[in-house]
């Protein structure tokens, strides 16, 4: 009953963020600014990913630590299980234009599943160390070092040659282009969509101080975890 009251509205809400990004990561954002096609760097998934941040900063500072580890993992598992079953069952009704192969399907999930478990465990170190500064301070320097981590791991061992042995590469992902699409130089197009991905999250992490603040704000002090 404790576990229903307390941490079951954490959990679900981070299997909906989870589950939510899974999918939309597979749509790219349509439209143009300027002379930059957004397709190419990014997907509707880069807009609702971050949120998980905010997830687990809000249950640190109820529950504490230990209790927003426990979340993390079933987000891990959620990502993990989500990356190898959602893009089959959308293509299979029409969702999606591609199919991916299972083994192209395994690297993806190795991919989310390592970034967003180190992401997520960082958020909390970095979280409880500066929890007792100012209530931005930690919510939003955990959430951008998480960040940070999140995108490099996983378009790193989703993407790079060198993680190979993790699956098949992805040959439109390695091909050289210029940087964001604009820049004069030129460098493999998974490094435009990472920096592409990094660039939003780091926007909307500033914005989600707004629900943070506001729930936060219910709770004058931390309640303890059972």
């Amino acid at each position: 009953m404790i576990f229903l009251s307390r941490y079951l509205p954490f959990v679900e809400a981070m299997a909906l963020v989870v589950v939510a990004s899974n999918i939309l990561v597979l749509f790219p954002m349509q439209g143009a600014i300027g002379g930059l096609s957004l397709a190419d760097i990014l997907t509707w998934g880069a807009f609702t990913y971050p949120f998980s941040f905010v997830v687990t900063d809000l249950a640190n500072r109820r529950y504490g630590p230990a209790v927003a580890r426990r979340i993390v993992f079933v987000g891990f598992m959620t990502a993990v299980i989500c990356s190898i079953v959602i893009p089959p069952l959308l293509f299979r009704h029409g969702l999606i234009e591609f199919e991916t192969a299972a083994d192209r399907l395994v690297r993806i999930a190795a991919a989310s599943g390592a970034a967003f478990l180190t992401a997520q465990l960082l958020d909390v170190t970095v979280f409880n160390r500066l929890r007792r500064q100012s209530w931005w301070r930690a919510p939003i320097v955990g959430t951008l070092v998480g960040s940070v981590f999140d995108t490099v791991v996983f378009f790193t061992v989703a993407f790079a040659a060198a993680f190979a042995f993790a699956g098949p590469n992805e040959g439109f992902a390695l091909e050289t282009a210029p940087l964001m699409g604009v820049l004069p130089v030129k460098t493999m197009r998974w490094i435009s969509w990472a920096l592409g991905d990094l660039s939003v999250k780091l926007v909307i992490a500033v914005v989600a101080l707004i629900p943070y603040r506001l729930l936060a704000a219910r709770w004058s002090q931390p309640a303890l975890a059972a």
